[in-house]
């Protein structure tokens, strides 16, 4: 049975866990083939390379187009980061000198691509934004490369036919589409006595951060396992696919769901706390692949299967999830009563702006659209000041209740009561008529009590 599988950057940090719990030791080797694992940058190293993922404090891509010259000793600090890295895995099996050559010689070739960058930009012929997305896909590179060559290199002195296949292309100049680079790239290949170790990046001729940002490894464990058609996908991750957030409402009160469908994953998604990508769901969902999403701490534990058509049979919330990092961007206008398409004309100025709402509740004369925190702009607000009479902006949180089948008639009035009688206002809230995804909006400062106090009362004491 073909797997595809990957390993997320905080799982990969413990690198001895990996290799005990998901790849397993020399004498099960057996058990290692057959399958192609997808490896992530070690943790915080992407973050380092472009830009932290929760603060946005700048990395060494924000320095390079930020014209801050110091990105260049960043690199440096970079590379003797990953030597460190390289020196505490020769417990392991690591062959430090290769790993240093190898890591040491791209960083040095990624300084003279930025230099020929920096040269061009100065010429002032070629567009910025088109020399700062191929910085940004050079840099994202280097890091997926650097935990997936010492992955190789460690599981191939271990005494496991191992192979390394290099999908960043970073030597190469071939402009190849993510499909097509597998596709050449695995053609070669017999996987029936081989573990395959790829990185997280690939290369492809539109760009894989410009087309999908930050979850690009997640594209590339999806392209993997449809186009070689594997018999089930896995990812790897720090904490199971739970009933909540286990660092918000404890570990022992965060429930691994156990079986869900991609309607499901979807949500999840829209909200930020993916179980996977959405570019990357569709194309496992589509070709009929079970998606299964482990604890790497954990590895007897069967973990959350996700397919297609699944529906739990009694209707029941299966995840509490939501973020803390929205606002309500309110238009208020009296001129909208029983004005046709009215809403459309605010929707046309979000796109303008590339903006997407995450929820929408409507009255007669209101329309309040809860969006990223980070996508709020001056341009998009004079624009929305100039056209409507009123625009009201708040800081909030959403809490999602969130299940296959959630249909029962109680389960709304239940959660509307938990957070009334704990004193948390409810702003506006939505739910569609497919009934997999109830939202609440409430005050920040109220974002974890309501978390903790829904996952208690609808899933923990069910």
């Amino acid at each position: 049975m073909l797997s595809v599988e990957k390993i997320g950057g905080t799982s990969m940090a413990e690198f001895e866990v990996v290799l005990n719990n998901i790849i397993k030791k020399p004498e099960d080797a057996t058990f290692c083939y057959n399958r192609v694992f997808v490896v992530s940058a070690y943790a915080g190293v992407t973050d380092i390379l472009l830009e932290d993922k929760k603060t946005n404090e700048p990395g060494i891509y924000k320095m390079f187009i930020g014209d801050d010259n110091s990105y260049k000793e960043k690199l440096d600090e970079l590379s003797n980061k990953l030597s460190e890295i390289n020196k505490s895995l020769y417990k392991l099996g690591l062959d430090v000198k290769k790993a240093d050559c190898f890591i040491k010689k791209r960083i040095e070739h990624t300084k003279r691509y930025l230099d020929s960058m920096e040269e061009i930009l100065s010429s002032g012929y070629i567009k910025e934004s088109n020399i700062y997305s191929a910085a940004r896909e050079i840099l994202a590179s280097l890091g997926e490369a650097h935990s997936a060559y010492n992955t190789y290199n460690i599981l191939s002195n271990r005494g496991i036919n191992t192979e390394f296949i290099d999908l960043t292309g970073f030597y190469d100049r071939q402009q190849l589409s993510i499909e097509k680079r597998i596709e050449q790239s695995f053609r070669p290949i017999d996987l029936s006595n081989k573990l395959i170790i790829a990185p997280g990046y690939t290369k492809d001729k539109a760009g894989m951060i410009t087309k999908y940002g930050r979850g690009y490894s997640e594209i590339t464990f999806s392209q993997l396992a449809t186009l070689l058609n594997a018999d089930q996908a896995i990812i790897h991750k720090e904490h199971h696919l739970s009933s909540a957030d286990p660092e918000i409402v404890g570990k022992n009160k965060a429930i691994p769901v156990g079986r869900t469908n991609y309607d499901v994953a979807d949500q999840l998604a829209d909200i930020g706390m993916e179980a996977i990508h959405p570019k990357a769901s569709k194309p496992l969902e589509m070709a009929g692949i079970k998606l299964i999403v482990k604890s790497t701490f954990e590895p007897g534990h069967l973990g959350t299967i996700i397919t297609k058509d699944y529906v739990v049979k009694n209707s029941k919330i299966e995840i509490i999830a939501g973020s803390d990092k929205l606002i309500v961007l309110e238009v208020h206008d009296t001129s909208m009563v029983g004005e046709v398409g009215f809403d459309y004309d605010i929707m046309r100025i979000f796109k303008k702006h590339n903006i997407s709402y995450v929820m929408k509740a409507t009255n007669a004369n209101s329309i309040s659209q809860v969006i990223w925190e980070k996508d709020l702009n001056e341009e998009l607000l004079k624009e929305l000041k100039a056209r409507y009479k009123s625009i009201k902006i708040k800081e909030v949180a959403m809490v999602c209740l969130i299940g296959s089948n959630i249909s029962k008639p109680n389960i709304l009035a239940k959660a509307a009561k938990v957070l009334g009688e704990n004193e948390i206002n409810i702003n506006c809230m939505s739910i569609s008529l497919s009934q997999v995804n109830i939202q609440f909006v409430v005050n920040r400062k109220n974002y974890k009590d309501s978390i903790i106090l829904l996952n208690d009362e609808l899933i923990f004491n069910e």
